[in-house]
């Protein structure tokens, strides 16, 4: 028999050295029992509480029989926070097999069926809130609301009023070279008008505050989970998603058809430009066919495509955000995933509208 006692501490600092000669003995002696006395063991931390679980698995896996003796009521509390079986399970399965292949597959699935189920849950909550923030308006911030207002509309405005009067410039110079052929120079302001203000006038839009805004409102609501701050809001009584997502969703259904008329502007006065110096159309020829061109059917539809990506991409950069987990890393994932997902929601929405008021019109 051999009896090995331990005193002092047993840490991580001079754990290196113990292991050393724990495993000469094991290699070497070879004993038909071993005896760990622990009676003159003053601290042990969580590395060695592992080594002494360690020691009694390598002597198991020996058949040799082990006895801990003596073994302080401090030690003791110490082991038994490890979690013996987590220590000892097996490692998962080769990733670079088939199998991993499907297993991927499957975790994927499992993954992106368990985040639908998370976004309807927080669509529920986030309309119940909006229901109760429109019957009570006085619990609403509206000193927020204004604040992201500025965030998403006026700050938003030139870089998109920039990048309309530039699609609607090259939309009409590229459909002059085919009219051209025709005689038909005067439609080129009904086709940058009715493409314009009946789908990519909205899209465009939604694509650009879910770049600039989305993914901000995930980061900034992120940032606030990982600092606790959430947490403290709740601690203080307060309702984190009338406290912070409320005046979101507000302020950008507030701008966002706003933002949207606005590029539909822009972007008609760059296809101007071209009908003016390109094709000797004057700017009264212009507005009047624009005008002739387009339907209240066509801005109410505009509108209300405006209305319904402004809450999707207001909801989605809120829940990215509240549903973040750990540090920095996760921030910027949650801000990855919220851009990602807006913009797949907005075609998603485009699409059905598309097929919608074909019908309804």
């Amino acid at each position: 028999m051999t009896r090995l006692s331990l005193s002092g501490h047993v840490t991580l600092e001079n754990l290196k050295p113990m292991m050393a000669e724990v495993e000469s003995l094991f290699e070497g002696t070879r004993p038909g029992k071993l005896t760990i006395d622990l009676q003159a063991l003053q601290y042990v931390d969580s590395a060695g509480a592992l080594f002494l679980v360690r020691m009694q698995e390598e002597a198991a896996k020996r058949s040799i029989p082990v006895e801990i003796a003596h073994m302080p009521p401090r030690v003791r509390s110490v082991i038994e926070l490890l979690d013996r079986r987590a220590i000892a399970a097996p490692p998962g399965p080769d990733k670079g097999g088939s199998a991993g292949v499907i297993e991927d597959i499957g975790m994927a699935s499992a993954s992106f069926l368990d985040d639908i189920a998370r976004s309807i849950t927080f669509g529920g909550s986030l309309i119940s809130e909006v229901v109760l923030s429109i019957l009570h308006p006085s619990t609403v911030r509206w000193k927020d609301v204004l604040q992201y207002m500025k965030k998403v509309g006026v700050d938003g405005l030139p870089i998109l009023g920039l990048i309309s009067f530039l699609l609607g410039l090259i939309i009409a110079f590229m459909s002059s070279l085919q009219l051209k052929q025709f005689g038909a120079n005067l439609y080129v302001a009904s086709l940058v008008a009715i493409a314009m203000v009946r789908e990519l006038g909205p899209i465009i839009t939604a694509i650009l505050v879910a770049g600039r805004s989305g993914s901000a409102f995930a980061a900034e609501i992120g940032t606030m989970k990982v600092n606790e701050e959430i947490d403290a809001l709740v601690t203080m009584g307060f309702n984190p998603m009338r406290f912070l997502a409320i005046p979101k969703v507000f302020a950008s259904l507030i701008v966002v058809p706003l933002l949207t008329f606005f590029s539909d502007l822009f972007a008609i006065l760059g296809g101007m430009v071209v009908g003016v110096f390109g094709l000797n159309l004057t700017i009264h020829t212009y507005a009047v066919q624009t005008s002739w061109a387009l339907e209240v059917f066509d801005i109410t539809s505009g509108v209300v495509k405006s209305c319904v990506f402004a809450v999707l991409i207001a909801g989605i950069g809120c829940q990215r955000g509240f549903q973040v987990r750990g540090g920095a890393e996760a921030v910027g994932n949650a801000t990855t995933s919220a851009v990602v997902s807006a913009l797949f929601l907005i075609i998603v929405a485009d699409s059905t509208f598309a097929i919608i008021l074909n019908y309804v019109r």
